[in-house]
């Protein structure tokens, strides 16, 4: 793993991060938490997640086919740039006192319009820059820098957000993707993109190409099943995981009466394990293999998550918390592990969009009606219903697939 630090390209992007996670967290929490103070209602939380989620689902289409067809770390520069307009603006707004509940909503939309395309960006550019032989371990870097920003935002938003307010944790966001974008501007010089090996003829025209490579990626997938179910399991996992936010700061303020501070603990925790899980995650993934682990973790996510709502004290609920963040680690490394071998790189923005859409759609539904059933029924059952989808997760990442010959008559495709 270790020579893996030894590629300069590789040290910049997990640096880049590390800091933008610190100021992403931190925004994350600070909206919700500032949400969930105006309003009182875990349906408002969910509102939120639904509103983050139309917009991604509109761009997934087109996104997919940028990755693949534009540079990727210039398409990372520039949605740190965006982003960081757009929370500046808040910013300002929230620091004047003139923020109102509308405008937190539509950064909140149009950030995570930017996190839909990051993610499969992100996935790309290290497929891009890793040696095939080293995906875990780049994976396993990925997840600590992305989990030590994340663990630094925890222990940080529940202890300054009284003291600076949501303005001052959008600032810290703001500098975070500065610091961000300077780093992938450092990765290298010069335009770079991934070509498909066999340098098939696209069609003329701009509109008819599209269609034409969005039609290449949906054909990659028809003869990959084992592929298809890995994207079950990812979409299943990135669903659930973002639905969490509905739950968390509720369970902190009216199980645990711990407030804002409590909220701020249980994000920590939650990076903690994460964290710590990427000194054992490369050793759990050879013992189990990537799919059994996939199995395990999410199943150990699932009982952790029934487990909560009966966790009266604050330091048994960040315990789940930092169990919970160990099986994230684990599972999340194996399946992007998984995806990266099993994907050729000029794909692999196109077949992440599909499974990223599908788990957009399922956060849409999952976000919406985990809060309206936390708030009438009552907060048991939204994290039932969240832990259920991560145990699906496991079964589609284990589920027996008879693996199929690949198919040569997709363009541009590489054996796997």
């Amino acid at each position: 793993m270790r020579s893996i630090l030894q590629h300069r390209p590789l040290r910049l992007v997990f640096i880049a991060n590390t800091v933008s996670m610190v100021g992403s967290g931190m925004n994350m929490a600070a909206v919700i938490w500032y949400i969930l103070q105006a309003t009182h209602s875990e349906v408002a939380l969910g509102t939120l997640i639904v509103l983050q989620t139309i917009p991604a689902m509109l761009i997934m289409p087109v996104s997919g086919v940028i990755i693949d067809r534009e540079d990727r770390r210039r398409l990372l520069m520039a949605l740190d740039a965006a982003r960081a307009v757009v929370i500046l603006i808040v910013a300002v707004l929230a620091i004047r006192h003139q923020a109102q509940l509308w405008q937190v909503y539509a950064m909140a939309m149009l950030v995570a319009s930017g996190f839909w395309m990051f993610w499969p960006t992100i996935n790309a550019l290290i497929q891009e820059l890793t040696p095939e032989s080293q995906f875990v371990a780049s994976n396993t870097f990925l997840l600590a820098a992305v989990q030590a920003g994340w663990l630094m935002a925890g222990a940080m938003v529940g202890f300054v957000y009284n003291h600076i307010g949501l303005g001052g944790v959008l600032l810290i966001d703001v500098s975070s993707y500065v610091a961000s974008f300077l780093c992938y501007l450092a990765v290298r010089k010069g335009r770079v993109v991934v070509r498909p090996a066999d340098g098939v003829v696209r069609p003329a025209g701009a509109l008819a190409r599209f269609f034409h490579e969005l039609h290449e990626g949906i054909a990659y997938l028809r003869v990959r099943p084992q592929v298809v179910m890995l994207g079950v399991s990812f979409a299943c996992f990135i669903g659930a995981m973002l639905a969490q936010g509905v739950v968390s700061a509720p369970l902190s303020d009216r199980i645990l009466k711990a407030g804002a501070v409590g909220y701020g603990w249980l994000n920590a925790g939650w990076a903690i394990g994460a964290f710590a899980s990427a000194f054992y995650a490369p050793v759990a993934i050879r013992a189990l293999g990537k799919r059994r682990a996939v199995g395990f973790s999410f199943s150990l996510l699932a009982l952790s998550l029934v487990l909560l709502p009966f966790s009266r004290w604050l330091a048994v609920a960040v315990a789940l918390y930092a169990l919970m963040g160990s099986g994230r680690g684990v599972g999340g490394v194996a399946i992007n592990s998984s995806i990266m071998e099993s994907v050729p790189p000029h794909f692999m923005g196109r077949v992440q969009n599909t499974f990223m859409f599908f788990g957009t759609a399922l956060q849409l539904v999952l976000g919406f009606m985990v809060g309206l059933v936390s708030h009438r029924v009552g907060l048991l059952w939204g994290f039932v219903m969240i832990g259920s989808v991560y145990l699906l997760s496991g079964l589609a990442a284990t589920w027996p697939v008879r693996a199929q010959a690949p198919l040569e008559s997709v363009a541009g495709t590489t054996a796997d």
